[in-house]
């Protein structure tokens, strides 16, 4: 028996090699045709056409050229769902009737899930509706690292750990692409703040671009394959993102061998010559109402007729646009993804996210999850209560199909047998301006009318829910938020309510961080439900009944107060005369926190369940390793509590002795598992050596310096239940 076993292995093995074989050659025998199909079609073209290619004809669209059978390309914002139709020459909607998508919850509230399937589910929906919806390229992810907790797109973009983002991005990325439409990963690079997002020039130095800025877009391109990537507004070590040699040509091209289209920001576009010999492909939302008279169109072909710009590298940047077509079927329509619109399974899908995201931050006393069987009224206060958030953010705004309100989702689950008490306990004061902040000015006022009502509901209640946090006045593109204050006399507030009834449960949303210092000690749960998409108030109302149990872990460092931030701590954002220095180095978010020794509010992966966990028996399968092993790491995991859920495993390291300052702890893994009560797991976690090194800048290389290393497992980065040391050889 044993022998059969062993043939029988041997057979499947060698029967793996011989069918991955096949797929390898078949994929460079398409390559090969795809290669000839480009060189065929750049041949009939005249410079005329190729430069049309290269340049947009309306706000989201680029021309094709019929007489090639070359179709128009169709472009959309939507990192967390398709944007409603925009007419073609202005920034009106078009008025569509059939364009409401599936709105997700944003990028960080997909991180703070930290389980890729649901990137990968999230990618499929929003592939099946952009090809509903004839889009070709859907913008987005954003994968900026959270460098600031006022970065007016923090909600957009996904965490402060660039491994955290690699692996939601590439997950996001391969299944979105799958369903024939292009991603534009978003924005290369270093977009960390909205204020002066058009003019300021980053500085960091090589390490920190390499260690923190520039994993996230590595992961995209060589893991993920994404086939577009957008240049960022700013710029970069003097240099315009969009036409900067060394991050577009060096980096981008030669070191991650990206193939695909490099397009601008809209109205990112500097200049003609520069941009084109840099590496730009596609210019789009330059602010010139003649088409004709943009960076890429008839002032690129004045440049090639003079010679300044070689024929070659327009006939590059054509072929670039030509493969992403090939490789979303633009030429196969028969055979491509047709899509589907807002079905059950996508809105199921909406939910999962906005479910799995929820960070329950403290729960003293066990005060959640409420048990709605035997309360007798409830009061459900605060204006999130009841504002529906999908239609804000600017460029990522969605037209939602429906928007579930939490108190609307109470109401429906829990109204007939559960007396709900609605007050609105603050007023929104704040107004949304396009590129300025000033809106948020005097958003501070107290008003004692709402509170007093919101009290008198309180007291005529057996327990209390608030709903609190901000809105797209203040997490939204185009601005940075003034601070990291609760708005609208929401801390006075809370302190009145839960004064009158101790009973308080307080629900925040928002997508980047909030001051709850003013809070914690005042109420004794917190859950953090962030911008929760369509289907929002289903997912919080479960949440609190317990139906569902919390999984979410936070995503970034949640401090005090903002001067512990690095960023702040250190002066440097938004930075002077329209320059910023990284001066915090590698020590972004937690990294910053841990190896300072500063203690925040909540640390980064923090996140509380329903049920209890045990982490034990961590091992690894040697003591020394070569450079070039693998580390398998082994722990145990036990729900040692009474309710199903899950617990997020993650997996740290630390370079005691080093030549360079490292962090105290950097995440190398992690893994999301559901347990049953008393179910337990033995999970492995593989580390490369290779990726315990640094960023050598004497010897502009990664480094793995021999010697002793410590591996942590946890729950969060403060939170470390076992420890062990391995050496390199």
């Amino acid at each position: 028996m044993k022998l059969k076993t062993v043939v029988k292995k041997f057979l499947l093995g060698i029967a793996g090699v011989m069918m991955a074989g096949i797929a390898s050659a078949q994929l460079k025998a398409n390559d090969s045709k795809a290669e000839e199909k480009i060189r065929s079609l750049i041949s009939q073209m005249t410079l005329q056409e190729k430069v049309s290619l290269l340049h947009g004809n309306s706000k989201f669209y680029v021309s094709g050229i019929p007489r090639l059978g070359i179709p128009e390309w169709a472009l959309s914002d939507g990192p967390h769902g398709v944007r409603a139709e925009i007419n073609r020459h202005d920034w009106a909607y078009a008025g569509w009737t059939n364009d409401s998508a599936t709105c997700f919850p944003p990028g960080t509230a997909l991180a703070a899930t930290w389980n890729p399937r649901l990137a990968h589910e999230r990618g499929i929906v929003l592939g099946e509706e952009a090809r509903f919806r004839k889009k070709d390229v859907l913008l987005g992810p954003g994968i900026n690292i959270i460098r600031s907790p006022l970065c007016g797109r923090n909600f957009e973009y996904m965490s402060e750990d660039p491994l955290l983002i690699s692996t939601m991005a590439v997950a996001y990325i391969k299944a979105l692409q799958s369903k024939d439409v292009a991603v534009s990963v978003k924005h290369w690079l270093a977009n960390n703040q909205e204020t002066h997002r058009d003019s300021i020039d980053v500085y960091m130095s090589e390490r920190a671009l390499r260690e923190i800025y520039l994993p996230g877009f590595k992961a995209s391109v060589t893991e993920g394959g994404a086939y577009t990537v957008m240049a960022a507004y700013n710029k970069f070590r003097g240099n315009w993102c969009s036409e900067n040699e060394y991050l577009n040509r060096e980096i981008l091209r030669k070191e991650f061998g990206f193939k695909g289209v490099l397009m601008t920001d809209w109205a990112a576009a500097h200049s003609t010559v520069k941009a084109a010999l840099t590496g730009l492909d596609l210019e789009m939302g330059t602010d010139k109402n003649d088409y004709n008279e943009w960076y890429f169109a008839d002032p690129l072909v004045r440049e090639v007729e003079a010679g300044r710009v070689p024929v070659a590298v327009v006939d590059e940047k054509v072929a670039n646009v030509l493969r992403v077509m090939i490789k979303t079927k633009m030429f196969d329509e028969e055979n491509r993804e047709k899509g589907k619109m807002n079905t059950p399974q996508h809105q199921r899908a909406a939910y999962n996210d906005a479910a799995e995201a929820a960070v329950l931050l403290q729960n003293n006393g066990n005060m959640l999850p409420l048990n709605f069987d035997k309360i007798k009224s409830i009061a459900v206060i605060g204006d999130n209560a009841t504002r529906k958030h999908c239609n804000g953010g600017l460029s990522s705004e969605i037209k939602a199909l429906y928007e579930i309100t939490p108190l609307d989702a109470l109401r429906e689950k829990f109204g007939a047998t559960v007396k709900i008490n609605f007050a609105q306990g603050y007023e929104k004061q704040s107004t949304f301006r396009e590129g300025s902040n000033t809106g948020q000015t005097k958003s501070d006022v107290v008003n004692w009318k709402l509170i007093d009502e919101a009290v008198a509901v309180a007291k005529e209640s057996e327990a209390v829910i608030i709903f609190g946090g901000l809105n797209h006045d203040f997490d939204t593109e185009s601005a940075d938020k003034q601070s990291m204050d609760l708005p609208y006399g929401q801390d006075v507030l809370i302190r009145e309510v839960a004064k009158a009834n101790p009973h308080t449960v307080v629900v925040i949303i928002a997508g980047s961080p909030v001051k709850l210092s003013g809070i914690v000690q005042r109420v004794p749960a917190i859950l953090w439900s962030w911008f929760g998409g369509m289907e929002a108030g289903n997912a919080v109302a479960d949440l609190l009944s317990g139906k569902v149990n919390p999984s979410g872990k936070l995503p970034f460092t949640l401090p005090v107060s903002l001067d512990q931030s690095p960023a702040h701590a250190l002066g440097n954002f938004p930075g002077r005369d329209l320059q910023v220095n990284y001066e915090e180095d590698i020590l972004v978010g937690y990294r910053w926190f841990d190896t300072r020794k500063i203690v925040p509010q909540f640390s980064f992966g923090h996140g509380l369940s329903y049920t209890n966990f045990s982490i034990s028996h961590f091992s690894t399968d040697k003591i020394t390793y070569g450079k070039g092993d693998i580390i398998h790491a082994k722990c145990t995991i036990k729900n040692t509590g009474t309710r199903y859920g899950a617990e997020v495993v993650q997996l740290y390291s630390s370079d005691p002795v080093c030549t360079v300052l490292r962090p105290v702890r950097e995440l190398r893994a992690f893994e999301k598992v559901f347990l049953h009560p008393g179910e337990k797991k033995t999970l492995e976690l593989n580390i490369k050596v290779a990726d315990l090194a640094f960023y050598d800048e004497t010897q502009k290389a990664w480094n793995v310096e021999a010697g002793e290393f410590i591996l942590h497992i946890g729950n969060s980065s403060d939170n470390i239940t076992g420890s062990v040391k391995i050496y390199v050889k």
